[in-house]
């Protein structure tokens, strides 16, 4: 009985020690399997330097260079706004003026257009003339040069040149914005109406939002279509007059006296007529009632 306990104990034991096995040998192909799934490590890193070597640019030498990426960049939206100033003789800012705007003419009505032209003044003294033109972005650099030299041919004296910008980007991109944002709720306003879904009271409070929200839309389409008018055409505005500087400082209190004894003059001209018409009829009187009162003194005597 004993030796029967026995044998079943190390059949037990040889059951455990073989199943223990079975088990061993499992692992180890299933971690032979994972093992080969998995990537060595020379073949990650092979992969690492194929990738940065896709990454790298190749430069006219034929080296390696890092490849940038493409990043989005919004060029800035500038307005220009040039002014021109000379000083010429009163004779010859008409006819140069009227050449400018020739010139303006001939760019044609998509490159230049006449916005103002005006002169004033007589010949003899001092004669202003403003001419102002809208001038497309890309040509008025060169426009200027060409209304510079008209200048210098008629012996203008050029007193300055400016040229200065207004950013336009900032509210270019808001006033987008606000359009998209305008035009979804507008839609979607729109599709309120068209469901029918609501009381009328609601409905009608719809279509008055519609209609407020598609003002709005017109208004900022109007704000910007007058910023993108702005940055595609330059305003240049070209100045003419006959301003002659003061050559010294004891002359020019000369010359501001003797221009202001007309007015002295005139001014004393009729200071005394004032007087004139207020003394003759006073004298006048005077005359008449001593005139009359005269011969009844002298009979009383």
């Amino acid at each position: 009985m004993r030796q029967m306990t026995l044998k079943s104990s190390m059949r037990s034991v040889v059951l455990v020690g073989v199943s223990a096995s079975c088990l061993a040998l499992a692992a180890c192909s299933e971690s032979g399997d994972y093992a080969e799934e998995s990537y060595p490590a020379d073949s990650v890193e092979a992969s690492a330097d194929a990738a940065a070597e896709a990454s790298m640019d190749r430069s006219a030498d034929g080296s390696a260079v890092p490849a940038l990426g493409e990043i989005p960049i919004s060029m800035p939206k500038l307005a220009y706004t040039y002014d021109y100033r000379w000083r010429m003789p009163a004779a010859e800012i008409g006819p140069l003026q009227r050449r400018h705007a020739s010139l303006c003419e001939q760019q044609g009505p998509g490159s230049c257009q006449i916005l103002a032209m005006n002169k004033s003044g007589e010949e003899a003294n001092e004669v202003i003339g403003v001419l102002k033109m809208a001038v497309a972005s890309r040509q008025a650099r060169a426009f200027g040069a060409l209304l510079e030299d008209d200048a210098e041919d008629a012996g203008a004296e050029q007193i300055s040149a400016e040229i200065t910008s207004d950013e336009l980007s900032k509210q270019m991109v808001d006033t987008e914005a606000r359009l998209r944002a305008r035009t979804e709720l507008r839609d979607r306003l729109l599709d309120v109406l068209k469901t029918r879904k609501g009381t009328v009271q609601e409905l009608v409070e719809a279509e008055r939002s519609v209609a407020r929200v598609n003002e709005e839309i017109d208004q900022a389409r109007s704000w910007l279509k007058e910023m993108e008018g702005r940055v595609a055409y330059s305003r240049v505005t070209v100045r003419y007059d006959t301003g002659i500087p003061v050559s010294s400082d004891f002359l020019g209190p000369v010359q501001s006296a003797v221009g202001s004894l007309g007015s002295i003059f005139g001014y004393f001209v009729a200071i005394m007529i004032l007087l004139g018409s207020v003394a003759i009829p006073i004298g006048g009187a005077v005359w008449l009632v001593r005139r009359f009162t005269r011969p009844a003194e002298v009979a009383e005597a």
